[in-house]
């Protein structure tokens, strides 16, 4: 059992790792120039059409289930695939990668507060304060601590839309909460992408159209190969392989290593910079991580 406890958590660490390196990478593509909706677009492109030949029979056979269903996964898909992916590529060109770790790190409170107002999962007083709290958070780094940014309402775009790209995430995993699924989880995400990228087509030949074209070359192999690898296909079937060992809620506790890694990364290899702000952020969102998982004694 240990042994299969140790593989478990080592998938689950290079998965947080595997998630992180995105981050960064989303990063050195803002450097190179690589449009943020076109690069998204690729990378479920490549890894729907990786996919294809081991959810080709199972998409035919439960073609019925998926159409009868396809609003719900239709919600899905544009929630991950064309929001959330799209929206953090765009906010690293114009945010610290550590901003975007740490605003990212708060997910999970926000699942909690998005499922009771969907009346999908209870929420009880020591959530509601850990949403506060982590939310206090947000509000930080997103100010810098600084009086005056509030007054100005003198904010960077790219903490903005990280908040967008962070409730988009919420809703969607909320959503995947809702229901039990006729279909198998690698089905799943296939169904999920091609819903995605069929509402991403006309913002990737919009952002064509503005000038925004993809330079082919060597930075954008990599960069493509990395994502479609490592944070989209790898880490999805080392996501569930670790699951399916320890389960759902402790396997959760290693998402919380996303923004050391991130944090640590980007210190390494863009030279950011850990400030005050960054501290105050981070205290008040392990804050509310803690208290949007104790339980009640009603729970």
């Amino acid at each position: 059992m240990d042994n299969k406890n140790n593989l478990a958590y080592f998938l689950l660490v290079l998965t947080t790792i595997f998630w992180s390196g995105n981050f960064i990478v989303g990063k050195a593509a803002s450097m190179y120039e690589i449009p943020p909706f076109s690069l998204n677009f690729y990378r479920w492109f490549f890894a729907g059409l990786i996919l294809l030949p081991f959810t080709i029979k199972e998409l035919i056979n439960k073609r019925n289930y998926i159409i009868n269903n396809i609003g719900f996964f239709i919600i899905l898909g544009i929630t991950s695939i064309t929001i959330f992916n799209s929206i953090v590529y765009y906010s690293l060109y114009y945010t610290q990668v550590i901003n975007g770790v740490l605003m990212i790190s708060t997910i999970p409170v926000w699942i909690i507060f998005i499922a009771s107002l969907l009346k999908i999962e209870k929420t009880n007083i020591f959530q509601i304060i850990g949403v506060i709290l982590s939310l206090t958070g947000v509000i930080f780094i997103i100010t810098k601590a600084d009086l005056e940014l509030i007054k100005n309402l003198d904010f960077n775009k790219g903490d903005l839309s990280m908040v967008a790209a962070m409730f988009a995430w919420a809703v969607y995993s909320a959503l995947l909460k809702k229901k039990t699924y006729e279909i198998s989880q690698i089905t799943l995400l296939q169904v999920v992408i091609i819903c995605g990228l069929v509402f991403l087509i006309p913002i990737y030949f919009i952002e064509m159209n503005t000038g925004n074209i993809i330079k082919l070359g060597k930075p954008f192999y990599l960069t493509l190969t990395y994502v479609v690898l490592f944070p989209g296909l790898a880490s999805f079937f080392f996501w569930i392989k670790g699951i399916s060992i320890i389960g759902a809620n402790r396997a959760g506790v290693f998402l919380h290593l996303m923004p050391i890694f991130g944090a640590i990364m980007a210190m390494i290899i863009f030279k950011e910079k850990f400030m005050f702000y960054h501290l105050l952020g981070a205290i008040f969102i392990l804050m509310g991580i803690i208290l949007s998982n104790k339980k009640t004694q009603h729970d």
